[in-house]
C-alpha cells in the first residue's frame, strides 16, 4: 500500500482508535510472574514465610502427635476387641451394635443431657456475677478473690467438699433441712447433686471470662445509649451483649465441653453409682477399660462421645460465622 494511503486510512481512523502494532510481551518468568499466576516473591517475602513455617512446624507436629494420632487410633481401635495384653481381634461394628444395645449407654447418655441441660446455667450466671464484680467499689478486690476461688481448685477438692456438704449424718445440707436427705446415695437425686458442685466451679470459670470480655467494651458506645437514655437492660440487650457475643461463644463451647466430658467429680462423689444411675459417657468409657479391660468396646464409647462433641463444635462454629458474616 503507498504511503499517502497508509496516512489516508490513519487519518480516517476514529478518535482513541489504536492500530500501532503492540508491544512484543516479555515472557512470565521475566515479567516476575510464578507459575501458578501469581507474582515471584521477593527474597524477603520468602524468608518471612519460611520463618513463619519453622514457627508453626513444632505446634503443627505436637498437635498431629498428640491430638490427631490418637484420635485415628481410638477410631482404629473401636473395630478391634482388646483387652491390652492379649493380640487384637478384629470384630467390625460388633462393639458399636452392642453399645447401641446396652441400657447402660442410655442411661449414660441421658445423664449426659441433664448436664448440658444444666451447665448451660453457668454461662448466664457467670454473666451475672460478672456485672455484679465490673464496679468501683471499695472492696471488691476481696470480693472477686472470693468468686474466683472455685476456678484454682482442682475437681477433686470440690467434689470431697460437696461430699461432706450432702452427708446425711453431718453434713451442712442436713443442718440447713433438720433432717438427712441422702443425696449422693439415691439414685433420683445423685446426677443433679453432682452438677450443682460443677456449676460452682464452672460460674466462676464463666465470670472470669465475661469479666474479661467486660475490659473490652466500648466505651463510645456506651456514653451514647446512655445519652439516648438507654438504661437498665435495654443498655445491656442491645449494647453490651453484642460486644460481649465473642466471649458468650466461648463460654457455651467450653461450658458444653466440660458437661459433654464431665469426670473427675463422678469419680470422686459417687464412682457412677447407686447401680450406674449416675454415669456419663466420659465414665463409662473409663469403666470399660480400666476395670474389665475392654479397650476396644470403651474406645468406641470415645468415638460416639467424640461425634456429640464435633457435631455441636460444627454447629456453633457455622452460626458465629454466619452471624458475622
Amino acid at each position: 500500500m503507498p504511503q499517502s494511503a497508509t496516512h489516508e486510512h490513519l487519518r480516517a481512523a476514529p478518535d482513541g482508535a489504536d492500530f500501532s502494532m503492540p508491544a512484543s510481551t516479555p515472557p512470565a518468568s521475566r515479567r516476575g510472574v510464578g507459575r501458578d499466576g501469581g507474582r515471584r516473591l521477593s527474597p524477603t517475602a520468602r524468608r518471612q514465610r519460611r520463618a513463619a513455617l519453622l514457627f508453626l512446624a513444632p505446634a503443627c507436629i505436637m498437635f498431629g502427635v498428640y491430638v490427631v494420632w490418637p484420635i485415628l487410633s481410638t477410631i482404629w481401635l473401636s473395630f478391634f476387641s482388646w483387652d491390652g495384653m492379649s493380640d487384637k481381634v478384629f470384630v467390625g461394628l460388633a462393639n458399636y451394635i452392642e453399645l447401641f444395645h446396652a441400657p447402660t449407654f442410655y442411661t449414660a447418655l441421658k445423664n449426659n443431657v441433664i448436664w448440658l441441660a444444666m451447665f448451660l446455667l453457668a454461662p448466664p450466671a457467670g454473666l451475672a456475677v460478672a456485672l455484679y464484680l465490673n464496679q468501683a467499689v471499695a472492696g471488691m478486690r476481696v470480693v472477686k478473690s472470693l468468686f474466683f476461688a472455685p476456678f484454682v481448685l482442682s475437681g477433686v477438692v470440690v467434689g470431697l467438699m460437696f461430699s461432706w456438704f450432702y452427708d446425711p449424718t453431718f453434713g451442712l445440707l442436713a443442718l440447713m433441712l433438720g433432717h438427712g436427705v441422702p443425696v449422693l446415695g439415691d439414685a433420683r437425686y445423685a446426677t443433679f447433686g453432682i452438677v450443682i458442685a460443677a456449676l460452682w466451679a464452672q460460674t466462676s470459670y464463666c465470670m472470669i471470662l465475661y469479666l474479661t470480655g467486660l475490659t473490652t467494651l466500648n466505651g463510645e458506645q456506651l456514653e451514647a445509649a446512655r445519652m439516648e437514655g438507654a438504661r437498665g437492660w435495654a443498655l445491656l440487650w442491645h449494647v453490651v451483649l453484642p460486644q460481649l457475643r465473642p466471649t458468650t461463644f466461648m463460654a457455651v463451647v467450653v461450658t458444653v465441653i466440660g458437661a459433654l466430658r464431665s469426670f473427675d467429680l463422678i469419680a470422686v462423689m459417687t464412682g457412677g453409682g447407686p447401680f450406674e444411675s449416675s454415669t456419663v459417657l466420659a465414665y463409662y468409657m473409663y469403666d470399660q477399660a480400666i476395670k474389665y479391660y475392654r479397650l476396644g468396646y470403651s474406645a468406641s464409647i470415645a468415638v460416639v462421645l467424640f461425634a456429640i462433641m464435633l457435631v455441636y463444635i460444627v454447629y456453633q462454629l457455622r452460626r458465629t460465622l454466619r452471624n458475622e458474616q
